[in-house]
């Protein structure tokens, strides 16, 4: 862009410049201090900041001159001082091979030494400093980690080529001998005996699976894997081979029937113990289901459940009563419905409605329009749900079977399907009902009307050969599809963000487990890339071009702080953004290094944090801000994420920005269960903290955060009150010890027998009023159950006068307990008490409050992070398998049974010595 352009009113948005002169680079490198030094991701905080200093120079570049060393592109700067390394905490100071300087330092006054962090001391660092500055140290040695094991991989990849190169000439070579004379290859020298021995005969080495794991394979695989591709003898009928391609049985593939016939479900198929291949585009060559279940009818409020307008109650058309009565069965959720924009989006929808049914009528049959939200009262359509909701939950037990009983049997037939003559579970198969969007984070669309799903827009997917699922009486499919390329069984269009829903396979399905596993898999390969794309993009980040200058830095923000790609936003979507499309409001620089995000991300959820930059990212970002851009204009305004993309698969195919999160997530957990050293003598629960601490700092480093639940401080509450009553334990049975021998008070002094710290004689009495009343509620629930059985069974009930006689127990309780309190003694009791019995208690108490401490500490540090996200998303399952093998800790403690389900494969393909 020449200066006359400058000159030219913006039409729509500012442009950057197609190329960025030397001079620019030159005026900023005097401007802003230079490290150079790439470092890891580091945030800096997680809330807002005042006094802000945007893009203001620094005036002495000397107090910012921290980390001089090495660029990653091969040059380096002048070499650190003496005094700056005085100046940095001893966990940032360079390591050099010069000998120590231990005389130097004792001239120095002692004043003037650095002054030792928390953590230096061995204390707990400072709450308010955010987790990413303390991972630093430890996410630069692991990224050197990583550029070590690229190397060493490729080498390895090399070494492997070789070798297969031989192989495959020796065996061209021999290609016209007979098979019986062929030679061993001489890539692997066994026996002189077995060299004799025809090939065929010959026992097969264990053979290397794309997963990593040795396992042995049949006879005939090993065979195959000698011989050329066009000589290799074709599989056997009912093999199982790829996902690609699903071998098919003898004759044509299994359907209900035959599934019924067999009885005990078929073995267990082990996917991902087969060679894996390529992803064709053909998923699956038959496919049966029985389509969707739809939700039922909307059934009209009683005739005295009215809403009410302006205090009279009105009558509604059917429609119209049907969201009325979703945003009645709301009013518990304040959080949607004291929503602005939940409010106003209800009340478009609901008006619209009305205007077409008519608006409402009074008792008299008087129309009544309704034009104000506020003057609207759904209280009486929440009442009513509410009693229905409580009603639903004092059912008895047995009634609650019979209805969960008559639900499954009319879902059965759509719980399962018939794929490529594998009986698979099937996922989401209910048609989702008609409802209010709540959205997630400040959606703006938060409070529309989601309209019924009728037949008329679904279309199904089922293989040519297979009976079509009938639609509901007096309705047809919008479509019947054959797409073979396609892994979904139903598909629709919803009205809210004109998003298509898709009927796929349950997460414990082959095709979802190969998902998965392709997906790890290929953040596994890009370990043998990574050291490359960092070199390239540190060394682009000075350009000339400005596109290829953005385009490095947007790779260095995705791979550095695990930042989203981002995509083109229509105008009636919601205003999420991601690294690509964030626009001059949403950045802010402040010098030396540090940059503020602060914009809408991923599922309209606030993304706000700090992080130090390399300088030079840093002051390409001035440059992409620089006037005449303003608000609303894009930063990364030259490249887009559909060519962000496809310039990473240059190297290596399939590599897109969203791989690196998984990447960092998978190899920093990797290398931080590598280094941990968990005693098996150490506590479950605190074996269980180490792992939940190592995932939160891949939480962190891919900003999974989530806003404090509403209940945190109740749950938090309720498990001191849990500690509290294990210390009121123990004191009783300190006072029964002294009840057996009063010389231990002179032994072990009064404070040992006192009351524990935080609890009082007040606290003691509320305490065993609610023991009581604790017992009492469950004698009342065991009488009731036993009512229920005996009835289920045909027999009387029991008589009042039985729970009576049960409720005498908690009456003894409560007499006891006033009984202590008013003689403030409490005697020994149990089975033979003795001193040494009561200490044994004791220690076992000491057990547990020291579990639930753990546990306390743990939900207490774990919440503003979502931990599940980064565990069931990002990070490769495989690790957390290995944690559990190594460390001896129960899977279940991880992985719930849905999730067990879903990483079945990981479960069963890996053991300890696994690596990622």
């Amino acid at each position: 862009m020449t200066d006359s352009e400058d000159d030219k009113p913006l039409l729509k948005s500012a442009k950057s410049r197609d190329t960025i002169p030397a001079a620019v680079d030159q005026a900023m490198d005097k401007q802003l201090p230079s490290n150079g030094k790439l470092e890891p991701g580091i945030s800096m905080a997680m809330g807002p900041i005042e006094d802000m200093d945007v893009d203001k120079p620094t005036t002495n570049g000397a107090t910012n001159a921290k980390r001089k060393s090495a660029m990653g592109n091969g040059k380096s700067y002048k070499e650190s001082t003496d005094s700056e390394d005085d100046d940095k905490p001893l966990q940032k100071r360079r390591k050099t091979t010069k000998p120590a300087e231990s005389d130097d330092e004792d001239d120095v006054p002692l004043q003037k030494l650095p002054r030792a962090s928390a953590a230096q001391i061995g204390e707990e660092s400072d709450d308010d400093m955010p987790l990413n500055k303390k991972l630093q140290k430890e996410k630069a040695v692991i990224e050197k980690r990583a550029e070590k094991e690229a190397k060493a991989m490729r080498t390895e990849d090399k070494t492997a080529d070789a070798k297969k190169k031989a192989v495959k000439k020796e065996s061209d070579d021999e290609d016209d001998k007979p098979l019986v004379k062929k030679r061993k290859p001489a890539v692997k020298q066994d026996s002189d005996d077995d060299d004799d021995v025809p090939l065929v005969k010959k026992k097969p080495a264990p053979k290397k699976q794309a997963n990593g794991t040795a396992k042995k394979v049949k006879k005939e695989e090993s065979e195959d894997d000698e011989k050329p591709l066009s000589k290799k003898a074709p599989a056997k009928k009912g093999k199982k081979e790829t996902t690609a391609a699903p071998a098919k049985g003898k004759g044509k593939a299994k359907t209900y029937a035959d599934a019924e016939e067999e009885g005990e479900e078929e073995e267990e198929y082990k996917w991902w113990e087969a060679e894996m291949q390529g992803d064709g585009t053909i998923k699956w060559n038959t496919l049966e289901h029985n389509g969707v279940v739809f939700p039922p009818e909307y059934e009209p409020l009683p005739k005295n459940v009215k809403m009410l307008y302006d205090g009279v109650p009105v009558t509604l058309a059917k429609d119209a009563e049907e969201i009325a009565h979703a945003f009645g069965s709301m009013l518990h959720s304040t959080h949607n419905v004291e929503n602005p924009t939940f409010q106003k989006n209800f009340f478009a929808d609901f008006k619209e409605v009305l205007d077409k049914t008519g608006h409402a009528t009074d008792k008299n049959g008087n129309r009544i329009k309704i034009k104000e939200f506020a003057k609207c009262d759904f209280k009486p359509i929440f009442e009513h749900v509410d009693a229905e909701r409580q009603a639903k939950k004092s059912l008895p037990a047995a009634e609650k079977k019979k209805i969960k009983a008559e639900k499954d049997e009319k879902e059965g037939p759509y719980l399962y399907c018939m794929w490529d003559g594998r009986k698979q579970k099937v996922g989401n198969f209910r048609v989702e009902p008609p409802g209010l969007f709540r959205g997630r984070g400040e959606h703006p669309k938060t409070g529309k009307w989601k309209k019924r799903v009728s037949p008329e827009q679904i279309t199904i997917n089922i293989g040519k050969e297979a009976m079509v699922p009938k639609p509901p009486e007096g309705h047809k499919w919008k479509e019947v599809k054959h797409d073979q390329e396609g892994t979904w069984l139903a598909m629709w269009q919803e009205n809210i963000n004109g998003a298509y829903k898709y009927v796929m396979l349950a997460a414990n399905s082959d095709v979802k487990g190969q998902s998965d596993w392709k997906k790890f898999e290929k953040a596994r390969e890009l370990k043998k890339h990574i050291d490359y794309i960092r070199k390239d993009y540190t060394k682009e980040l000075k350009a000339e071009e400005m596109a290829i200058r953005q385009r490095a830095t947007a790779v260095y923000l995705i791979d550095q702080f695990a930042l989203r790609a981002g995509n083109e936003k229509g105008e009636d979507e919601a205003d999420t953004v991601g690294c690509c499309s964030l626009k001059f409001e949403h950045v802010t620089l402040r010098p030396p290094n540090t940059v503020i995000f602060d914009f809408l991300g991923k599922d309209s959820i606030r993304f706000y944090n700090e992080f130090e930059v390399d300088n030079q990212v840093f002051k390409n970002l001035k440059i992409f801000k620089r006037s005449p851009k303003g608000d609303g204009d894009e930063i990364f305004d030259r490249i887009t994420t559909s060519g962000l993309n496809k310039h990473l698969s240059n190297y290596m195919p399939g590599l897109t920005a969203k791989v690196f999160r998984t990447y960092n997530a998978s190899w920093t957990m990797a290398n931080l269960l590598r280094e941990m050293k968990v005693s098996s003598k150490v506590p479950i629960p605190e074996r269980v903290k180490d792992y939940n601490d190592a995932n939160r700092k891949v939480a962190i480093i891919c900003n999974h955060k989530r806003t404090v639940a509403a209940s945190h401080e109740q749950q938090m509450g309720k498990m001191e009150d849990r500690i509290n009553t294990l210390r009121y334990q123990q004191y009783r049975i300190k006072q029964m010890m002294l009840d057996l021998d009063s010389k231990l008070k002179k032994k072990k002094g009064a404070d040992y027998f006192a009351l524990p710290d935080g609890l009082d004689e007040e606290w003691v009495k509320e305490h065993q009023e609610a023991l009581v009343e604790e017992q009492r509620n469950k004698i009342k629930k065991k009488f009731e159950k036993d009512n229920e059985k005996l009835l289920a069974e045909g027999e009387k009930e029991l008589k009042a006068k039985v729970l009576e006689e049960r409720l005498e127990v908690a009456d003894e309780l409560e007499t006891k307990f006033k009984q202590e309190r008013k003689k403030g003694k409490i005697e020994a009791e149990g089975k033979g008490p003795s001193v040494e019995k009561y200490v044994q208690q004791l220690e076992k108490l000491d057990q547990r409050i020291a579990t639930l401490k753990t546990q306390s500490e743990d939900r207490e540090n774990n919440k503003e992070v979502a931990l599940g996200t980064s565990k069931i998303n990002y990070i490769d399952p495989r690790l957390t398998v290995v944690f559990s093998k190594k460390f001896d800790v129960p899977i279940e403690r991880f992985f719930s049974k849905t999730l067990r389900d879903k990483f079945n494969w990981a479960i069963n393909s890996v053991d300890e010595d696994w690596e990622f």
